[in-house]
């Protein structure tokens, strides 16, 4: 098994007086080292096109991932569809992107834009083999996989951006093949590439897309470890343990909390050496111990990370923020969300005195509840997640 990892993001744009997208994108892991990606796009827009999109990918997705093959699950999404009583058909078209072992892709493309792959910072043109399964037009390929591999799938609202409005023809895909290919070598995350492509159509459309746009990266990558340390553990006689296990591990060192900062300093026989400059009026400074990558204050910027989270799942609104800034929470998301693909979470289980004034709202279970909900946010960005409590 090689050390490569896949980095998936994807986002969408309604269209305008829509609540509802018609692009849907599925991620099913299909054990530890493959995965099945799936974009489908619903016909139409609205509510009708979202269930067909959701519908696809789903089916799609789960029977890829349990091992049958595709003209089965093109036979399936054919004779399970509703048909529209206005046009007469009932489909949604789709790409799949199928990780094999980390070690090469499979692509399946029917009636989507093609995928546009990037190596080595160029967009690199691959080999197609056309089927036809149930008179469906449907191309495959098959990608060795090198490390930095970009591939690009979206949904036809991304060339369909600026017609009649700022392009007469929309936006070319070989003009967002180059788009792409201009910004694949900076170093973004998979999600803040999808992220920057969909904001670039919707700047097209002038804020009004006339059609639902979604974008799905997959950038392959090697595998960074990472260890974040959270709170004191129960039992006192533990500390050395703790810290023994923590800094053990392969990768950077995030200590999070003042009393989990002060252990680490007696343990590692290193000064904490603290600073008063708050680079961000609500996140406290962060501290200095030579031999760890970052100290911070605990449970007030954990609680940030946690916001930032779950805002980069979701629209990604706030990466403006997280992803420029050198306050505590900012540096904490950069490592988490850009860096890190394996994540080892050292927790501790020590009740705070000081977090038991009933004046303050922080209190044990929502320590762990943090840990808990970025545990998972984590794990949704496609990160492995290993949590120890103490």
């Amino acid at each position: 098994m090689n050390d490569l990892c896949a980095d998936i993001g994807y986002k969408s744009v309604n269209h305008v007086g829509e609540q509802l997208c018609g692009d849907h994108v599925d991620v099913v892991e299909q054990g530890d080292n493959s995965t099945v990606v799936v974009l489908a796009d619903g016909l139409g827009s609205g509510v009708k096109a979202s269930i067909l999109s959701t519908l696809t990918s789903k089916i799609i997705s789960t029977m890829m991932a349990e091992g049958l093959p595709i003209e089965e699950c093109v036979e399936t999404i054919a004779a399970t569809l509703p048909v529209c009583s206005l046009r007469g058909v009932a489909y949604s078209t789709f790409t799949i992107i199928h990780l094999i072992n980390n070690e090469s892709a499979e692509l399946i493309q029917y009636d989507n834009p093609s995928v546009i792959f990037i190596r080595d910072e160029k967009v690199t043109d691959y080999p197609k083999t056309e089927m036809n399964i149930g008179g469906k037009k449907i191309y495959r390929s098959l990608i060795k996989l090198r490390e930095n591999d970009i591939f690009v799938a979206m949904s036809d609202g991304c060339p369909h951006a600026g017609i009649g409005l700022s392009l007469n023809f929309g936006w070319k895909l070989s003009d967002i093949a180059e788009f792409m290919e201009s910004i694949s070598g900076v170093g973004y995350t998979a999600k803040t590439l999808s992220t920057i492509l969909v904001d670039e159509c919707n700047k097209l459309y002038g804020g009004e897309p006339g059609d639902d746009a979604t974008a799905c990266v997959v950038k392959i990558r090697k595998r960074v470890p990472m260890n974040l340390l959270f709170g004191p553990p129960s039992n006192r006689d533990d500390c050395d343990r703790m810290m023994s296990l923590f800094f053990s591990k392969a990768g950077k060192h995030i200590i999070c909390g003042g009393t989990t900062s002060t252990i680490a300093s007696k343990y590692l026989r290193k000064p904490l050496k603290t600073t008063l400059k708050f680079e961000s009026p609500e996140i406290p400074p962060i501290a200095e111990i030579e031999g760890v990558d970052l100290v911070t204050e605990g449970v007030i910027t954990v609680n940030k990370v946690l916001f930032y989270a779950k805002n980069h799942l979701a629209d990604n609104e706030e990466y403006s923020n997280w992803g420029f800034k050198r306050d505590g929470a900012s540096l904490i998301s950069r490592l988490l969300f850009e860096e890190a693909t394996d994540i080892n979470f050292f927790v501790g289980r020590a009740i705070n005195p000081a977090h038991q004034n009933p004046d303050l709202p922080i209190n044990f279970s929502i320590k762990m509840n943090l840990v808990k909900e970025l545990s998972e946010c984590l794990k949704r960005m496609g990160k492995k997640i290993k949590v120890s409590y103490f």
